[in-house]
């Protein structure tokens, strides 16, 4: 799990920013040699280059800071003289980037300010093309910005149809949550139907069959409602559930259907229970790994899970860790709030909530049934 208390998008453009900058620097050198400036590039002009590249590591977790450092930096090295260069390469990168990850507006604006500090090299430097030069200097804010605004249409658009399928998958789950329901109370009732017709049949000739018969309706009846409470536990959520056959034995297929969804399940069992696990708390072990899933897909912005699994003697732990994303879970939601209900009604422990860079789902359910 320690692997996942770093930021691997920080990490990746970090190593990125890192290796991009000694090629810049070596083709802003000979750029230097090509174009053979008035003034050459010396110590200040490939600071300023490798201070723009590595500020492309923070492109998606700052974006438009991002940008003003990256335009400040070229901007300055376009004002002292210097020749044109992979600087520019790193600017339309980071107008890319505000424009891709970050909040659309304040991208825009940001990116419209950008083009004015490249526009200002125009007037303050001896260059060629002087007013010329006004269209390819626009073209370095203008195509990166509109290249990253297509591609965060796409994004969106890709977003919003997920989330029907969500809701259409949703909408299938509570039908067959409502077939559930039914199925577990008609079984029950016909189970404890028989039972009283066979106790009233033979109470007055043989009582200890009467004995046995109503023992099995004490049984059968206690077993029905405590899969109907894990089961209502579910269905009184407002929002979001989706399900798979009860039980861990089915973690696989569900980790098989969060895939589909886009979300990478890692699963983990260690141990094995010393008696058979109540069909409630099998049940209620499912409920919750299924739960935690859900919040990782309905959050959105990660795409992955670690489920673990660990029999104990006298119970079941489960660890339910993802990422920590933009729109983090609060524990406020409904979602959160069943699952302590199911847990605390089968007298287990649950908690849940953001630790360093990740959100975790605990829970303990003895095995057996509580008193």
């Amino acid at each position: 799990m320690g692997r996942w208390m770093f930021d691997r998008p920080l990490a990746v453009d970090l190593a990125a920013a890192c290796l991009l900058a000694v090629p810049c620097a070596a083709a802003t050198a000979v750029a230097d040699g090509v174009f053979r400036q008035a003034v050459p590039i010396g110590l200040p002009g490939y600071a300023l280059v490798v201070a723009a590249t590595l500020g492309l590591a923070l492109r998606r977790r700052r974006p438009l800071t991002t940008l003003a450092g990256v335009a400040l930096c070229t901007s300055g090295y376009l004002m002292a003289g210097y020749a044109y260069g992979p600087i520019l390469v790193v600017f339309m990168l980071a107008v890319y980037s505000a424009t891709r990850h970050g909040p659309l507006r304040p991208a825009l604006w940001c990116s419209a300010a950008a083009l004015g500090l490249m526009l200002v090299h125009l007037l303050t430097s001896d260059r060629p093309l002087g007013w010329l030069g006004v269209a390819p200097v626009a073209a370095w804010t203008v195509v990166p910005a509109t290249v990253g605004y297509g591609l965060r249409l796409r994004h969106d658009a890709a977003q919003r149809a997920r989330a029907e399928v969500v809701r259409q998958r949703i909408d299938e789950e509570r039908l067959r949550m409502a077939q559930e329901v039914h199925d577990i109370v008609g079984h029950g009732l016909v189970a404890i139907k028989m039972q009283a017709d066979v106790a009233l049949h033979v109470m007055a000739r043989q009582p200890d069959h009467a004995q046995a018969a109503l023992t099995a309706i004490s049984r059968t009846s206690q077993q029905a409602l405590d899969e109907l409470r894990a089961t209502l536990a579910v269905v009184r959520r407002a929002d979001d559930e989706r399900t798979a056959p009860h039980g861990l034995a089915s973690l696989e297929q569900l980790g098989r259907r969060m895939a589909d969804a886009g979300i990478d399940v890692r699963l983990n069992v260690s141990g094995a229970a010393d008696h058979p696990v109540t069909g409630a708390v099998d049940l209620a072990a499912y409920r919750i790994v299924q739960e935690s899933l859900t919040n990782v897909l309905r959050h959105g912005g990660c795409d992955r899970a670690e489920v673990t699994v660990r029999y104990q003697p006298d119970s079941i732990t489960i660890a339910v860790v993802n990422p920590r994303t933009s729109a983090t879970i609060t524990g406020a939601g409904s979602g959160i709030a069943g699952m302590r209900a199911r847990v605390e009604a089968l007298g287990g422990e649950f908690t849940a909530g953001p630790v360093a860079e990740r959100f975790e789902v605990h829970a303990r359910l003895p095995i057996g049934t509580p008193a």
